[in-house]
C-alpha cells in the first residue's frame, strides 16, 4: 500500500488535487486574515485559555500554559505567523514547491488550532495532509516539486564533490 502511494501516477494525480484543495483552503483563510485588516491572533489565543478550565475543559492545560505563557505575550508576531504561513503553505501547495515541507507546516497550524479547541474543518485537513506527507515525492510530481527538487539536489551533490575534492588537496 504505501509503495503504491509513493510511486503510482495515477495515485500522485489524485494526490495534486487533494493538494490543491488543501492549499485553496490555506490560502483564503490566510488571505482572509490580511484582507480583513486587524487580524489579531489574542482574543483566540485567550479564548483558548479559558476553555482550558472549568467542568469540561476543551483545551488541555500544558497547551494553554504555552499559550498564556509564549503565546499571549508575542501575540503580534503569532498573528503575523498565522496569517503569512496559511498564505504561504497554500500557495506552496497549490504550486507543488516544497509540498513536503508545506503540508508539514500545515499540520502543525492543523494541530496547533485542534489544540486550541477549534474542530472545524481542522481533522479533515489533517488526515488528507497526512496522506500527502506520508507519499512524499510523489505528492509533488505533478506540481514544481518535478524540477525543484532535482535542481537543489543536483546543487547540493555539486558542493559536496567540491567540498570533498578540496579535503583531498
Amino acid at each position: 500500500m504505501l509503495e503504491l502511494l509513493r510511486r503510482n501516477n495515477i495515485i500522485s494525480g489524485v494526490l495534486a488535487i487533494i493538494r490543491v484543495y488543501i492549499g485553496y483552503s490555506w490560502i483564503t483563510g490566510g488571505w482572509g486574515k490580511i484582507t480583513g485588516g486587524g487580524f489579531d491572533a489574542s482574543g483566540f489565543i485567550q479564548g483558548a485559555i479559558a476553555n482550558s478550565t472549568g467542568e469540561n475543559p476543551t483545551v488541555q492545560g500544558w497547551w494553554a500554559a504555552f499559550l498564556e505563557n509564549v503565546a499571549l505575550p508575542n501575540a503580534e508576531i503569532f498573528s503575523f505567523l498565522v496569517m503569512w504561513g496559511e498564505v504561504l503553505v497554500g500557495v506552496a501547495l497549490i504550486l507543488g514547491l516544497f509540498t513536503n515541507f508545506a503540508v508539514l507546516m500545515g499540520l502543525i497550524m492543523n494541530f496547533s488550532f485542534l489544540f486550541s479547541g477549534t474542530v472545524s474543518t481542522n481533522g479533515q485537513m489533517i488526515l488528507l495532509g497526512i496522506f500527502v506527507l506520508v507519499a512524499g515525492a510523489n505528492a509533488g510530481k505533478f506540481g514544481l516539486d518535478r524540477y525543484a527538487i532535482p535542481y537543489l539536489k543536483g546543487l547540493i551533490n555539486q558542493k559536496q564533490t567540491r567540498s570533498s575534492k578540496t579535503a583531498e588537496v
